[in-house]
């Protein structure tokens, strides 16, 4: 029952612009759900949607997977606009940002999640970036600079 109403409010939100749990319960009504405002908090934090704002400006739900180009983008614009250089050492790739920006360009690089990277730790404006085999961390540390651009 759980995993067709929960395929159920994917099918809605991309079809519809839902605005409110209200909505969306009305929504499932209709398709034969009888749900409560609990259990559609619940499905939307499982589902992890977000409010994203529509073509006419109002907001609406939305999965975070049709938000992929978007979320990409505004990764690689934060990693842009905060990195000064990128250096490596071992199996290290060790970044320096902006003052104040190393977190914000650490969060970008772990919601890259690229295979080869184990993760990251961040200062006020330096990261290293944990790379798991040796040979991969000159290819990483290009694909960084490759981003700065």
């Amino acid at each position: 029952m759980k995993v067709s109403r929960q395929s159920k409010i994917l099918e809605i939100i991309e079809k519809y612009q839902i605005e409110t749990q209200e909505d969306l319960a009305e929504h499932l009504k209709q398709e034969g759900f009888h749900v409560t405002q609990a259990t559609v908090s619940r499905d939307i934090k499982e589902l992890r949607l977000i409010k994203v704002s529509g073509s006419d400006g109002r907001q609406q739900y939305a999965s975070m997977k049709d938000m992929g180009a978007l979320y990409d983008e505004r990764v690689a614009n934060v990693f842009r606009e905060s990195v000064l250089t990128v250096d490596t050492a071992a199996f290290l790739v060790v970044i320096r940002t902006l003052p104040a920006m190393g977190q914000a360009a650490a969060l970008a690089i772990d919601g890259m999640e690229w295979p080869e990277i184990v993760g990251t730790i961040a200062g006020d404006d330096t990261i290293f970036v944990a790379v798991r085999k040796e040979e991969d961390v000159m290819n990483i540390a290009l694909r960084f600079r490759k981003l700065m651009k």
